[in-house]
């Protein structure tokens, strides 16, 4: 049904959940905005969201268009698993076939609603969330050792805002500047159910993840390693 996420199923490479302890409560994080146009929500998602977020990542990891590791124009293999919705990413543009000829995963009425959400609490703009329209997710798992270098989402002809949710393991983010790789930049760490959105004069910011911390996941979502990224883009592409 339209606007309710599905129940969880359970495909690798995602590790599978184990008998979990109750939660336990943590001190409140505040909403900060760390540049223009550049929101973080604290502990955005509920318990809930996160587990059922969790379980449609392990489903959508299936074949024929899982989770890979995306191979590079100079050769090298990005550290991080992906798997797209709606749209598959390849460097450097997108496609609706993955690069063996699989059809994308199509992308849900309620992810793209989640998305809506997540842009109007942010920016406190109900009009621009109901204005928001993604159409392609991209997630990435980290294991304990993967990261990202900095780096634009560029390569959309839409320049919507980014939706970034995280689950599982936190980790150090580093949102910079549209200008260059280096500095100056900010280095925060996103935690389990954190929301990060960045549009406007941020939209093409350098961001990446210089590491994770392994051992950080709240066992009460069902991910007990690791450290997935949805984030929800516009491409600006024809239907």
């Amino acid at each position: 049904m339209a606007g309710a996420m599905p129940e969880p199923a359970a495909p690798l490479p995602i590790p599978l959940p184990l008998p979990l302890p109750l939660p336990v409560e943590s001190s409140r994080r505040e909403r900060t905005e760390v540049a223009g146009g550049a929101v973080h929500l604290p502990d955005w998602l509920t318990v809930g969201e996160q587990r059922r977020l969790v379980g449609a990542c392990r489903d959508w990891a299936r074949e024929p268009a899982g989770m890979r590791a995306t191979r590079l124009p100079s050769g090298g293999v990005m550290s991080v698993r992906t798997v797209c919705l709606g749209w598959h990413w390849r460097p450097y543009r997108y496609s609706r076939t993955t690069e063996d000829g699989a059809p994308v995963t199509p992308f849900p009425d309620w992810l793209a609603e989640l998305g809506r959400r997540a842009v109007a609490e942010a920016y406190r703009d109900p009009a621009a969330g109901a204005a928001y329209r993604p159409d392609i997710a991209l997630v990435n798992y980290y294991d304990h050792a993967a990261k990202m270098g900095l780096h634009q989402d560029k390569d959309e002809l839409a320049l919507e805002p980014v939706v970034s949710l995280s689950l599982g393991d936190r980790c150090v983010f580093r949102f910079g500047n549209p200008e260059r790789r280096g500095r100056p930049w900010t280095d925060l760490e996103l935690r389990s159910g954190d929301l990060f959105v960045f549009g406007g004069p941020s939209r093409l910011a350098y961001h990446g993840v210089p590491k994770t911390l392994p051992g950080t996941a709240p066992p009460e979502i069902g991910l007990p390693a690791g450290r997935l990224n949805i984030t929800l883009r516009v491409s600006g592409l024809p239907v």
